[in-house]
């Protein structure tokens, strides 16, 4: 198969201390989007009972669990383990990108520093995890939408009581978006507003708002006149607000006057 054909590459290295076993399906079909899962670690002392659910999964996932004993109170070896392991298949020159799955701010110098070496960083944490963490990594997935249960609607039906934000949370990030590209009539395609949106906000997912589509998002919020004529693909600009002149004093004041001089009905 020709270099340009192959899967990408990606390391997935977990950090069990701040990771859910219940994440482990999800994570390797949304990893599966973008690539291949080509190495699966997991860092952590699977001697201790509270990494126990983690260590009766690991083989139907095919993870390697790198064992690290907390030999010493508030001293996390498995973080170095991970770090170090990074770095080294970094410099094999064998992967494309890396998937750190914590929700531990440590790992922020960590993401940089991958990227800064060419590698395409995907973060997965909670939606706890610190901004700059989140930011560092090229896009960041919140492992809440990918539990078993998490609910997602389409665009007839209302969002699931358990989306982590509100659909009104997306309006304002969206209309940045389109407010950054600028175009003279604000007709913006909505696939390159996702890809403008993705360069600012790495943790903007529709399913944090309770949609599976971008373009079911914004359908929902009402904010947006939407365009999709029939074989191309859709476009999205603001809906133009109701524009209230200003009253100006002496109107203000020819007001209150009026109302002063009205008779008043006499009671029947």
């Amino acid at each position: 198969m020709a270099d340009d054909q192959r899967l990408r590459r990606f390391a997935v290295l977990i950090d069990a201390d701040n990771a859910s076993p219940r994440i482990a399906a999800g994570l390797f079909d949304e990893v599966a989007k973008f690539g291949e899962a080509s190495v699966r670690r997991i860092y952590g002392d699977f001697s201790s009972q509270r990494l126990k659910a983690w260590a009766e999964i690991l083989p139907k996932y095919a993870i390697d669990p790198y064992q690290q004993f907390a030999y010493t109170t508030g001293k996390n070896a498995a973080d170095i383990a991970l770090v170090i392991d990074a770095m080294d298949l970094l410099h094999s020159g064998r992967f494309d990108g890396f998937c750190l799955v914590s929700s531990d701010s440590d790992f922020t110098r960590l993401a940089s520093r991958l990227r800064e070496q060419g590698a395409d960083v995907y973060g997965f944490g909670e939606q706890k995890t610190p901004e700059s963490f989140r930011q560092a990594c090229r896009r960041f997935i919140y492992t809440e939408n990918l539990l078993p249960d998490t609910q997602v609607a389409t665009q007839e039906e209302t969002p699931p009581s358990k989306a982590l934000q509100p659909t009104r949370a997306a309006t304002a990030i969206v209309k940045k978006a389109l407010a950054q590209m600028e175009t003279e009539d604000g007709w913006a395609g909505l696939g390159v507003v996702g890809q403008r949106i993705a360069n600012f906000a790495s943790d903007f997912d529709p399913r944090t708002y309770g949609f599976r589509k971008l373009s079911d998002l914004v359908r929902k919020t009402e904010a947006f006149e939407i365009e999709q004529p029939e074989g191309r693909a859709m476009r999205i600009r603001v809906k133009p607000g109701r524009s209230r002149k200003p009253r100006t004093k002496a109107a203000a004041a020819q007001g209150s006057a009026a109302g002063a001089a009205a008779p008043v009905s006499p009671e029947q």
